[in-house]
């Protein structure tokens, strides 16, 4: 549906983005439609999958997780099923909020967030230093955040 998208579709997903718990009359006002067509519309952006989920953004900082730190991994190989296993175990840590398979140097970027260097440290030797096929691992950690969104520029 992504190529299908007309501008009042954007609107909606613009205005979705902003504030999920819009109500529907206030976003068929946003958007210029009447009630009945704009919900027709948000079911048919979430029959499709351009809307996949609705989310409450929780601040890191407020629930005690102010550190943030930007992994990048280099595995030992490349082969398939060496990618499969790191991507399965670290898909199951609550820790890392993403993580990439990425071109260059470098085999993954993962965000990782905790309490403390001190937590940070517990993280690095009790789960990813455990796995196998690591070859190093380059830890960044973040200052300050100067910007932050999960809206994508529709």
């Amino acid at each position: 549906m992504g190529d299908a998208l007309d501008a009042i579709d954007r609107k909606i997903l613009a205005a979705l983005q902003a504030d999920g718990r819009t109500t529907m009359q206030e976003l068929a006002e946003k958007v210029g439609l009447s009630v009945s067509p704009c919900h027709r519309r948000v079911k048919l952006l979430e029959k499709s999958g351009v809307i996949n989920r609705y989310m409450a953004q929780v601040d890191q900082t407020a629930v005690g997780l102010p550190v943030s730190v930007f992994i990048s991994i280099k595995l030992a190989r490349q082969k398939e099923e060496d990618l499969t296993r790191f991507a399965r175990a670290i898909s199951k840590w609550d820790e890392v909020l993403e993580c990439y398979l990425m071109t260059g140097n470098r085999d993954y970027l993962l965000r990782v967030v905790a309490a403390d260097l001190a937590a940070y440290e517990a993280f690095l030797k009790n789960k990813l230093t455990r796995l196998d096929g690591i070859a190093s691992i380059e830890s960044s950690f973040a200052l300050s955040q100067v910007k932050y969104s999960i809206a994508l520029p529709v």
